[in-house]
């Protein structure tokens, strides 16, 4: 089997306002999800699905793609979103799933599922891949979402994102800080669903002069040189998007008397937090019951 490898993501600036057209800036991770395939000609017509969390086997199903028909599987509600899945990829694709031929198909999640740095997109884009097609049409189908996501998929690199209009705006860029050593990630023991963060952000009234003050924070973020300016940016952008959405920040629900600051990444209320080193770091954070703790250098490529 040939693998296919799309990087997880973490979402830096202009969570929830990248929705509206806010510039975003995202980072690939060095995890990610590897995608197998092969496909043997023998007038089945049947897909065998294998998908692994870290090596691990989680779903496993039997689809007939002729008459879509799940013939046998381990866990139905999982199987029917990959049946509908690879239905959109069908749609999409003039190459594959159009022979008679079955398809050994498997994934390998590198990370756990719980950590939000983006077991779907990873997906989307590797059965993009695969297929042909565009990874953004077929997320669209099947997920929906901002994009941003998919591209760093797509691009494995840093990127800004901003979509303008209907057309998504995507560059590569080179964010590595020379402060990036100080640079911690927190994760928050708990999956965060992102529709929740988006159904309150809909609900609120939006500018354009906020939308712009979002896309001048991150470009403020990717020019910025010096981690104490660098922490006064990542303060301005949370206390902005605490105000608006009208909830607590992460700091204040968590860790109220942390020296320093607190980013959240992606949806507010779960999945990981950036912040800098300070004296008895480790010891501050594992004693509030967060114990994954993660060095730049560990977690982003």
């Amino acid at each position: 089997m040939s693998p296919i490898f799309s990087p997880g993501k973490l979402l830096l600036t202009s969570e929830y306002v990248v929705l509206d057209g806010a510039l975003a800036l995202a980072v690939p991770t060095k995890w990610g999800q590897e995608f197998f395939f092969d496909e043997i000609n023998d007038d089945k017509s049947t897909i065998f699905w294998e998908a692994y969390h870290e090596d691990q086997l989680w779903l496993k199903t039997e689809i007939n793609y002729y008459s879509w028909e799940i013939i046998e599987c381990n866990l139905p509600q999982p199987a029917e979103f990959i049946l509908k899945v690879l239905q959109n990829v069908q749609l999409l694709s003039g190459q594959q799933l159009h022979s008679n031929s079955s398809y050994h198909l498997k994934t390998n999640l590198q990370f756990p599922a719980n950590y939000g740095l983006g077991s779907s997109s990873t997906l989307m884009n590797n059965l993009a891949e695969w297929a042909n097609i565009n990874p953004y049409q077929l997320n669209e189908m099947s997920l929906g979402g901002s994009g941003y996501d998919i591209a760093v998929a797509k691009e494995k690199s840093a990127i800004l994102y901003q979509i303008i209009q209907t057309e998504k705006s995507i560059h590569k860029v080179d964010f590595s800080p020379k402060f990036k050593d100080q640079l911690i990630f927190i994760h928050l023991n708990q999956k965060q669903d992102s529709r929740e963060g988006i159904q309150l952000y809909h609900s609120k009234t939006k500018s354009t002069r906020l939308i712009q003050e979002f896309s001048e924070l991150t470009t403020a973020v990717l020019q910025c040189d010096d981690l104490e300016k660098f922490s006064q940016l990542m303060e301005l952008h949370e206390q902005k998007l605490s105000n608006f959405l009208e909830i607590k920040t992460v700091k204040e629900k968590h860790f109220e008397n942390c020296p320093v600051f607190i980013k959240s990444l992606g949806a507010w209320g779960g999945d990981f937090v950036m912040t800098s080193k300070f004296p008895g770091f480790e010891a501050y954070f594992q004693g509030k019951g967060f114990s994954s703790i993660f060095n730049w250098g560990d977690l982003i490529s």
